[in-house]
């Protein structure tokens, strides 16, 4: 019996929400090669196979290939970010001219082609190109300059008669204040362990006690200051008997002045150069290597070999 005026309502059929629908079933074969159909989501549904993507393996590699040239170009840069240039990279003969030319430059002279004609390329260090110069890999670049013999001259500790003097590096870095000879031995730890290394500079060192420091050790690295090294040099502390390589810091200060440019400084490093470096370069008992960067615009000025143009 149907009650009147209560009929039923039809039923109207509601669409299907995202959570009703089911993804596809999808086939995965096992470990002992049987099909097996796999119900429900799957991160990988059309079963493409997954392994090294040798496409984007090779744009990474050149990305990271990319992001270290940076790197290195940026390391180079100046503090005010100006291109800048290794000049030890360069070919001896460049270096070489680079070098004269600032100091006939410094020193407002012009040599004459007989003292140039005296200057051999050797007199120059070329360092290794694409690794920034800076204290992380300064102790990688003296290995390289020194080559096979580099543990035996720069880590030995004892003296040897006849053979390695008392107070006679084989290496002297010279650069612009105290504070940065102390930041460029810390670059170089690995080998001043055995062997401590002479600290040549006025701050916090009264020249005495270094003058006895250096009479009584074997010494094969020392860093310091041009005025310095010239007056324990003067008092024959520190000798010049082992044949060695002059390493002038080319870094700049805030300023933009280096070793060769800062006023006071660069005439007390051509003050040092002329009474105690040139005679021995001439001779081939030493060399020299301008470690770090010039301004682009000063190496076009500058690159011209004085040499070449007499």
């Amino acid at each position: 019996m149907v009650e009147i005026g209560k009929s039923k309502a039809p039923k109207t059929m509601k669409p299907p929400g995202r959570s009703q629908w089911k993804p596809l079933s999808s086939i995965s074969i096992d470990k002992n090669g049987k099909r097996k159909r796999i119900n429900g989501s799957s991160k990988n549904p059309n079963m493409i196979p997954l392994g090294k993507n040798k496409i984007l393996a090779d744009r990474n590699k050149d990305k990271e290939e990319v992001e270290e040239r940076k790197k290195v170009e940026k390391s180079n840069e100046s503090d005010g970010g100006e291109a800048t240039f290794l000049i030890s990279t360069a070919p001896a003969a460049q270096q070489l001219g680079f070098f004269l030319d600032r100091f006939q430059s410094a020193n407002k002279i012009k040599l004459s082609p007989l003292e140039l004609d005296a200057y051999k390329d050797s007199c120059m260090v070329k360092l290794a190109e694409g690794i920034a110069q800076d204290l992380d890999n300064l102790s990688d670049h003296i290995k390289s300059a020194f080559g096979p013999s580099w543990k035996e001259v720069l880590t030995e500790e004892k003296l040897v008669e006849g053979e390695i003097d008392a107070g006679s590096p084989a290496l002297i870095i010279i650069s612009t204040s105290a504070s940065r000879s102390l930041e460029i031995l810390r670059g170089l730890k690995s080998f001043t362990k055995q062997c401590f290394p002479a600290k040549l500079f006025a701050k916090h060192m009264k020249v005495e006690d270094q003058a006895t420091s250096l009479k009584s050790s074997r010494v094969n690295i020392a860093s310091g200051t041009p005025s310095r090294i010239n007056k324990l040099i003067n008092m024959d502390a520190l000798t010049l008997s082992r044949p060695g390589i002059i390493l002038l810091d080319m870094h700049r200060d805030v300023k933009g002045y280096s070793l060769l440019t800062l006023p006071q400084v660069s005439t007390e490093f051509w003050d040092l150069y002329k009474s105690h470096f040139q005679q021995r370069l001439l001779q081939g008992e030493m060399k020299i290597c301008l470690y770090g960067a010039v301004p682009i615009n000063e190496k076009l000025k500058k690159m011209s070999n004085p040499i070449d143009d007499n």
